[in-house]
């Protein structure tokens, strides 16, 4: 270690532009981690806010709670407890006055149910009347305040957002919440369809005529884009981890040969050939844990500078892959000169 040390302090620039690299690299693998995992999370963070371990769905909706329709027969024979909730799901385009129209879910629940009970609300209140609904309170940012009276899908009626939920999204769109009673007219249904579907606290196994259960982790994986988005994600920090060992490896490679006379000297004075392996690999560890220092508050600024239209979130879980990662990746790389240096003949590179 003090070898290692001893070199850095005395090619500054040398080692100062390979920590550059790697803190480049460290704080592109952590941007992109943050704005993957932000991006997963605005799909599914409705579902994580309601505990989810189930639902039900018509057997021939693929899947999808825009396309499932429940009757109010499927309901009778469906056990529902406190743990469920009854919901109606369409995709909706949320308009007021003077504003471009905005994608969004409109979500019908109940009042008795954990979906309406458990809303977070940031401002305002629940919405009671009927033509009332809460809104995520994204829509603040786009111009949308408490009392403003919206139309969804051109609707007659006017609807007035009495509330803002936190975190009240799915499918990386907005939810509303209203009654079960307008999703029936927002969706044209027949009097006999009563729902979307059934969420569910607890991990449950039904199955009927038209109806079937199924697990969370299954019915997010089927959300329109979510795997291939993960997916895409996943190849680029693999590709960034691969090129910061090719990063460090190559530099620590050239390093070791333009220093072998130098290990020669060190060798033919007794030094011993693992001295010199510790002192690569140190090198490398110190200076993967230099630029991931910077990587990280680099990081940290970014993240707090980010637009909210911007989702990038981090967890404990990520930055530990990442720091272990870019370790491990430095390690690996700073074997790489290991075989050289095993076979360095202090006469012949002296010149002896």
């Amino acid at each position: 270690m003090f070898l290692a040390i001893k070199e850095i302090k005395h090619e500054k620039m040398r080692y100062g532009l390979i920590v550059f690299m790697i803190f480049l690299i460290s704080y592109m693998i952590l941007a992109t981690w943050g704005l993957a995992y932000g991006l997963a999370r605005e799909n599914t963070v409705a579902l994580e806010n309601w505990q989810a371990k189930s639902v039900v769905l018509n057997k021939n909706a693929n899947l999808s709670m825009n396309s499932s329709i429940l009757t109010k027969d499927d309901l009778k024979k469906i056990d529902l407890t406190d743990q469920d909730a009854v919901v109606g799901e369409i995709q909706v385009v949320l308009k007021k006055s003077g504003k471009t129209g905005i994608n969004a879910q409109y979500m019908g629940v109940r009042k008795s149910e954990f979906a309406y009970k458990e809303q977070k609300l940031v401002s305002g209140r629940k919405a009671t009347g009927k033509y009332e609904v809460t809104a995520d309170e994204s829509l603040k940012n786009k111009g949308y305040k408490l009392g403003d009276q919206v139309t969804l899908n051109g609707s007659s009626h006017k609807y007035k957002i009495v509330g803002f939920v936190q975190d009240a999204k799915i499918n990386i769109e907005p939810i509303i919440y209203g009654s079960l009673a307008n999703w029936k007219k927002l969706k044209n249904a027949m009097p006999t369809i009563a729902a979307s579907g059934v969420i569910s606290k607890r991990s449950r196994s039904v199955k009927g005529k038209n109806y079937k259960s199924y697990g969370i982790k299954q019915f997010i994986k089927k959300l329109p884009g979510y795997s291939a988005q993960n997916l895409t994600f996943e190849l680029m920090i693999a590709f960034m981890f691969i090129i910061s060992l090719m990063i460090v490896g190559v530099f620590l490679y050239i390093l070791t040969i333009q220093k072998l006379p130098n290990y020669a000297v060190l060798r033919a004075q007794g030094i011993p050939a693992k001295t010199l392996v510790w002192a690569t690999i140190s090198q490398s560890l110190l200076l993967t844990v230099a630029g991931l220092a910077i990587a990280l508050l680099a990081i940290w600024g970014t993240a707090a500078a980010m637009p909210s239209s911007a989702p990038m979130a981090f967890t404990g879980q990520i930055f530990a892959s990442a720091i272990g990662g870019m370790l491990a990746m430095a390690l690996i790389g700073g074997l790489i000169p290991v075989k050289t240096i095993l076979k360095i003949d202090p006469v012949a590179a002296i010149g002896g």
